[in-house]
């Protein structure tokens, strides 16, 4: 019989604290310049210019036809080599998740954008309205909430995705609990406070995911 021995662990509770925090940092700074990203990837995709909407999706294709954890490790290890300068490992992190998850939070809106009914963009052009008046007010409101369960979706993957940063020791979740299970050999204790805590923070956010999606159904 295996004897659990939780306290041990708990001792370096201010640890796990810490990788949280970095961790929710590093899912929210991602996400906010992920949505930036996004956004021009998207208006670049639906734009008229052909080279506009190569560029966009070449750069989608990129990111997700390869696995975030090698686009990591280039971005850290690699790309300094090609610029002839080091790049922190903070800053590797933050860029490559901001770009992988900019990649599938364009394609979200590029969709939701393109479910709304054309009809609508032909009658506020009949009455008037510009091309950013029509998507301001008539295309975005109603785009929004047909993407809004995809877009928490992806984010919650995104809080899951910060656990690859340890393989260039950012201070993330599940680096810090490699440092407590270092200096306590108590791995099956350590490794399942982290899944708990990864839980705590995710099963709230799918929730919510799962509450949007009912009532966009309803309103359908």
């Amino acid at each position: 019989m295996y004897n659990w021995d939780f306290y041990t662990v708990f001792m370096s509770f201010d640890l796990f604290l810490m990788g949280v925090w970095k961790t929710f940092l590093y899912t929210v700074g991602s996400i906010l310049i992920g949505i930036v990203v996004g956004l021009l990837a998207c208006f670049a995709r639906l734009s008229r210019f052909a080279i506009l909407r190569l560029a966009a999706r070449s750069y989608q294709e990129l990111f997700r036809c390869t696995p975030l954890l090698v686009q990591i490790l280039w971005a850290y290890y690699a790309l300094p080599m090609l610029l002839g300068f080091t790049i922190s490992n903070t800053t590797a992190g933050l860029m490559v998740l901001s770009l992988y998850v900019g990649s599938f939070y364009a394609e979200i809106f590029r969709a939701g954008i393109l479910a709304i009914d054309k009809g609508q963009t032909e009658a506020a052009q009949a009455v008037g309205m510009s091309q950013v008046q029509t998507m301001v007010n008539i295309i975005v409101p109603q785009a929004i909430k047909k993407m809004l369960p995809a877009f928490i979706n992806q984010s919650v993957i995104q809080v899951k995705n910060t656990s690859l940063l340890y393989a260039i020791s950012v201070a993330e979740l599940t680096y810090m609990t490699a440092m407590v299970n270092s200096a306590t050999y108590r791995p099956l204790e350590a490794y399942t406070l982290t899944a708990l805590l990864y839980f705590a923070l995710l099963f709230p956010l799918t929730q919510i995911a799962d509450h949007f999606e009912r009532r966009m159904r309803r309103s359908d």
